[in-house]
């Protein structure tokens, strides 16, 4: 194999990155605020219950997530042939994926050609390395970002600032919970779980000045407050919805002309992009193009589609100086050899999010990592641990409905079984009374005498709590499932009872 880059492939195989322009001179530590750390964890459990009483972030979630959710429904029913064209997408994604490391190679070859360079990342603390001496390389200590949850995967701001640069979150709801000392809880709309009065509440603490929960005018003081990070940044970072092999480009999907400042004004621009977001060809573009924004918001397009294409060249007026394509691996390549491949072909629009019953009610934070709801549940285990994430492959009622709103769609239910099915296998994520019901389940449900005999006694104890056909109160830890909705009573009979010759 002549790809010399990708740093894990299918087979495990470990590829020589020295290469790179980057050294390691620097090692670094990344400091978490109380605030910021609070939504990085692995307990599931609390973080869901206690969002549950939040009645702010009931009303915000129903509002935002309702709304999204009936703009992908209208979105792709006015797109004609759009089931086929997402069986499109995802044919191109799947090509991609099978060959990842040609395409590497070929997206390296492309950026050379226009003068960047290419940075390989395997990992978020090389990342955070390369970014940092890049911009110590530079001289760049004023940052500007675009909205990316890449560098919100490899905790990228901290890393920055503790090496004493300014770093400014510019897409209006990034620059919200930069203020709360917070993570994003939404692929798409990373302050869903805020009001108008909390962010009125967070700005005029910054600003020093009253200001009015007015969602225009809190807008003209966020404007204010950026457009003079923009006029001075030495660095913009940005993520990348897509990068395409064939030309070199990263393409960035906004609705916010924040995405360009940042790519455009300052005079070194680095995109931070996971390997899986690469597409082979410029032609594939507009097919991901007609369904990311329809997916995420309903919108036919989003406002603004930045396609970035190299540094600024000789005789053009626009664009940073010097262009930096980082390239993460961070688990990816890992993935890649397993049954779980699939998710990788994930486009970020957030979809999945709105559709599920379950992030609906507990938002982002619950789940812990930065990546929520379904598409969440699967990478968080896969990118962190298994074992450290047990509840998460759990938080899904596998209706499908992610299925159903997913732009190239990805079986996520399929992958949440799946996963289920790893912790069977890895010690420590099954606690001895869960090991004990599935050991008494496996063996009541080999014996058919022995079912009968449990549904019936089973039938027999709820009789007395229903009522009208419903219990609205279960006893001892399945009281859970009663305290918000009624559950089933047991039919009189059962089928094998009412079909005895079957």
């Amino acid at each position: 194999m002549s790809m010399r880059r990708l740093l894990f492939l299918s087979d495990d195989r470990r590829i020589n990155t020295s290469r790179s322009p980057t050294s390691a001179r620097f090692s670094i530590t990344v400091p978490m605020t109380t605030d910021y750390a609070k939504h990085e964890h692995h307990d599931f459990l609390n973080a869901q219950a206690a969002a549950l009483t939040n009645v702010p972030l009931q009303a915000a979630l129903t509002r935002l997530t309702s709304t999204l959710m009936a703009g992908n429904r209208r979105g792709y029913a006015a797109l004609v042939d759009s089931s086929e064209l997402r069986d499109h997408a995802k044919a191109i994604k799947q090509h991609a994926l099978a060959h990842l490391d040609h395409y590497i190679e070929k997206l390296e070859e492309s950026v050379h050609r226009l003068g960047g360079k290419v940075h390989f990342a395997a990992d978020a603390d090389d990342a955070r390395r390369i970014i940092v001496e890049i911009a110590h390389n530079t001289n760049s200590r004023r940052i500007v970002k675009s909205k990316s949850m890449t560098t919100e995967e490899v905790h990228l701001n901290p890393a920055l600032e503790a090496a004493g640069c300014e770093v400014t979150e510019t897409d209006f709801g990034e620059f919200v919970i930069q203020l709360a000392g917070e993570r994003p809880s939404h692929l798409v709309a990373p302050a869903v779980h805020h009001t108008r009065e909390s962010i009125a509440r967070l700005m005029s603490a910054h600003t020093g000045e009253n200001q009015p929960d007015d969602p225009a005018l809190l807008a003209k003081v966020g404007r204010r407050l950026l457009r003079e990070k923009f006029r001075v940044a030495d660095m913009g970072i940005s993520g990348g919805n897509f990068a395409v092999a064939e030309t070199g480009t990263v393409v960035l999907v906004t609705n916010e002309g924040n995405g360009r400042l940042t790519t455009a004004c300052p005079r070194v621009h680095v995109a931070l992009v996971g390997i899986e977001k690469i597409i082979p060809r410029m032609i594939d573009l507009p097919v991901f193009l007609k369904l990311l924004a329809r997916g995420a918001t309903g919108q036919t397009l989003s406002v603004y589609t930045t396609i970035l294409t190299g540094a600024r060249r000789p005789g053009e007026r626009d664009g940073a100086e010097e262009f930096h394509l980082v390239l993460l691996d961070n688990g990816r390549s890992r993935v890649l050899g397993t049954p779980f491949r699939e998710s990788l072909q994930c486009i970020r629009c957030g979809a999945c999010l709105n559709a599920c019953p379950v992030y609906r009610r507990v938002g982002g934070h619950a789940y812990g990592g930065v990546y929520s709801g379904p598409i969440g549940s699967i990478l968080t285990p896969l990118y962190d641990s298994v074992k450290e994430n047990v509840h998460l492959p759990h938080a899904s009622s596998l209706c499908g409905a992610c299925v159903a709103a997913c732009p190239v769609k990805i079986n996520i239910p399929h992958m949440l079984i799946g996963l289920r099915e790893m912790q069977q296998h890895t010690p420590g994520t099954k606690s001895r009374g869960e090991k004990w019901i599935v050991w008494l389940a496996s063996h009541v449900l080999r014996r058919p005498w022995l079912y009968r005999l449990a549904t019936r006694l089973t039938r027999l104890a709820m009789a007395p709590m229903a009522r009208a056909g419903w219990i609205r109160s279960l006893p001892g830890p399945v009281a859970g499932w009663t305290a918000h909705r009624d559950f089933p009573a047991p039919a009189s009979r059962s089928f094998r009872e009412l079909w005895p010759s079957l």
